[in-house]
């Protein structure tokens, strides 16, 4: 597990280079909320958007998880504590005035960009800051 990539994975780096190239500016691997021990991928502040990627094994994606035969009962446990916290996060930060992005790394560059686009779009017509 400790081999495994949490941060700067493939479809995190080919998103923020779109997001980049598209114009948008954000913080990487950084708490949204301070107190709230949760760090997200992507932070675009003023927005108070943060953007998580999920890998499809870790969070139990509902398309793509696999539950491993071998230790099965802690697999089962982590994937679901995973997916609780993830819950919780999006509750504290929705809480705290944020909008959580989930992004499955499954998902095309194209549909992720677009989504967090329009997320942050959204939200800065939604409180008056200029694009």
């Amino acid at each position: 597990m400790s081999k495994q990539k949490s941060r700067n994975t493939g479809i995190e780096m080919a998103l923020r280079k779109a997001l980049h190239g598209a114009g948008f500016r954000y913080r990487v691997h950084r708490r949204p909320v301070k107190g709230v021990r949760r760090e997200a991928d992507l932070v675009f502040g003023p927005a108070r958007v943060a953007v998580f990627v999920d890998g499809c094994f870790w969070h139990g994606c509902p398309e793509h998880a696999t539950w491993p035969k071998n230790n099965a009962e802690f697999w089962r446990d982590k994937i679901e504590t995973n997916r609780r916290r993830d819950a919780d996060t999006d509750e504290r930060l929705r809480e705290a005035g944020w909008l959580a992005v989930r992004i499955w790394e499954h998902e095309s560059v194209e549909v992720a960009t677009d989504r967090v686009i329009s997320a942050v779009r959204e939200r800065r017509r939604a409180s008056g800051v200029l694009e």
